[in-house]
């Protein structure tokens, strides 16, 4: 029987990446003019070059991707269009470039900022593909110039209509996830486009982010008491609560959660410090709109019953998995993630809740365990999927951790706080804050141990490892 090394056939593509990352890290003094006699004359970088790589970064940050992706990515296309000793620096807002041409020449800086960002994970999607086509020498500088021009005008895969009842469904599916019927369902789905249209009314006319989302959790909650108070009347014995539950689950900002932790773990201190304190805010924000709802509403002798709160619980019922589902989904939706990827991003859903409620059904153990069980378990297939793929990762990411976002516990401590109990409030909250931080952390250290046991990084970045994981401390 042939032995693996005897078995003919072409090399993978994964193996032609990793020989061009290598053969382009040992062969970078060749690729740089250090060495040049004193008759040759020095050839600076093309300036065409430059302002590409600093558009393509601009518009990947401004995407939504990672700081360490926007710069491997930078990195390798400073490689592929001979940009000799290319520095690069990715902050939250900022993109700078700088190639050295050698010899006594100064070196030629350009900078970029990133002054608005829309999430499109489709645009991504393309960025990368251009990157990867660019680092192999598939694509040359004016193709890969009018390829840019071609993904910055190219309208998102969905419409706008769609976008913005991709918010609804994650309201409705998270509302029927925790128990609350067709009925809330829909009404959650109403409410949560109404509180979207708000904030966009908003944002047309400059008002800031921070108020954006707390109108849109103010209408979004007012709706969903209004509902309580029309079924406690009536005696309809509707779960409205899971209509504000719906609403936290579609503004709470698991994107920057998740971006901040990867770029503090890769060591992008500042961005991460960045992206962490505009997760906070967004948390503000919701906090500040849903109290001062329910403290009117307190106030107005509404009974907000605090045994009767919408939960999931541990439930694997068929609602349930179909609520996760569909919670995953629609964010992808909102997110603009291509729509090849939905499916297999309404089984990773349904993956992490099996994962979260088998192991605290089973193991009893606590919600923060089972959330960093699901989410390492996530991260490692995610990962996996987009370097089989050839895919950004984040697409696969953010809406899969979606339905382990922790609305229901939110939404308890913030009632809490509204009835006088403001130590079990906080307490609730800060349970909610340690859950959302396990899942950020669960599928980034998923992502580490595939990249424990494979190469990394875009092809022709020449990078044998990430900077941030050479050793600090101890012993050499």
């Amino acid at each position: 029987m042939a032995s693996k090394r005897e078995r003919s056939g072409p090399p993978s593509e994964e193996f032609m990446l990793s020989r061009m990352r290598d053969w382009r890290a040992e062969h970078e003094s060749e690729l740089t003019p250090d060495n040049l006699e004193d008759d040759e004359e020095l050839k600076l970088p093309d300036a065409r070059a430059i302002n590409l790589v600093l558009r393509v970064g601009e518009l990947m940050l401004a995407s939504g991707e990672s700081t360490e992706a926007v710069s491997e990515a930078m990195l390798s296309l400073s490689v592929a269009f001979d940009l000799p000793r290319s520095e690069v620096s990715v902050t939250f807002t900022t993109i700078s470039l700088s190639t050295h041409p050698g010899g006594d020449s100064p070196p030629i800086t350009g900078e970029r900022v990133v002054r608005r960002r829309t999430l499109d994970y489709f645009r991504v999607n393309e960025l990368h593909t251009l990157v990867q086509q660019a680092a192999l020498g598939l694509l040359e500088l004016e193709d890969a110039k009018a390829r840019l021009e071609q993904i910055r005008r190219a309208r998102m895969p969905y419409p706008n209509w769609m976008i913005a009842m991709g918010f609804g469904l994650i309201a409705s599916s998270a509302s029927l996830m925790v128990g609350g019927g067709p009925i809330v369902a829909a009404v959650a789905f109403l409410a949560t486009v109404l509180g979207d249209r708000t904030s966009v009314f908003l944002a047309n006319r400059g008002v800031a982010e921070f108020y954006q989302m707390a109108a849109a959790a103010v209408v979004a909650a007012s709706i969903g008491v209004g509902l309580l108070w029309v079924s406690t009347t009536m005696g309809l014995g509707l779960q409205a609560g899971a209509i504000i539950t719906g609403n936290i689950m579609a503004l709470l900002p698991g994107r920057p959660l998740v971006s901040s932790l990867q770029d503090g773990i890769s060591g992008s201190y500042v961005s991460a410090a960045a992206r962490l304190l505009e997760t906070f805010f967004t948390l503000g924000a919701i906090v500040t709109g849903v109290v001062t709802v329910a403290y009117t509403a307190t106030r107005l002798g509404i009974d907000l019953d605090l045994e009767n709160l919408p939960s999931a619980g541990t439930a694997m019922d068929v609602p349930v998995l179909i609520g996760a589902a569909g919670i995953a989904m629609a964010f992808a939706i909102s997110l603009a993630v291509p729509p090849r990827m939905l499916p297999t991003i309404g089984v990773l859903g349904v993956m992490i809740w099996l994962i979260y409620a088998g192991m605290r059904s089973v193991l009893e153990v606590p919600p923060v365990v089972g959330t960093v069980a699901g989410a390492v378990a996530v991260g490692v297939v995610g990962h996996w999927l987009a370097r089989r793929t050839r895919r950004p990762v984040l697409p696969y990411l953010i809406p899969s951790i979606a339905p382990l976002l922790p609305g229901s516990i939110l939404y308890r401590g913030l009632i809490e706080i509204t009835q006088g109990t403001a130590v079990s409030g906080l307490l609730s909250i800060a349970e909610a804050v340690m859950v959302a931080l396990a899942l950020g952390a669960g599928v980034n250290l998923g992502g580490e141990l595939v990249r424990a046991f494979q190469r990394g990084g875009l092809a022709g970045a020449g990078m044998r490892s990430r900077p941030a994981a050479r050793r600090t401390r101890g012993g050499y």
